[in-house]
């Protein structure tokens, strides 16, 4: 087990704990993907939008023009 998997597993599982209340079995039962969504949920990430692409600003631009 590397140092950096086992430094995150440790923030992970307090957070399990002390956040969601979560016992250390259930941490160790649920998957990668499981935490993440419980995660996200809770601070929002995932929720935020890439900036447009060009075509869309040009698309834009065409639409609502500024003069």
């Amino acid at each position: 087990m590397s140092a950096e998997f086992a430094d995150a597993a440790l923030r992970l599982s307090g957070f399990a704990g002390a956040v969601l209340g979560w016992s250390p079995d259930g941490f160790w039962a649920a998957t990668p993907a499981e935490l993440a969504a419980v995660v996200g949920a809770l601070t929002g990430a995932g929720e935020a939008t890439l900036p447009p692409d060009a075509a869309t600003l040009a698309k834009l631009r065409e639409a609502f023009p500024d003069g």
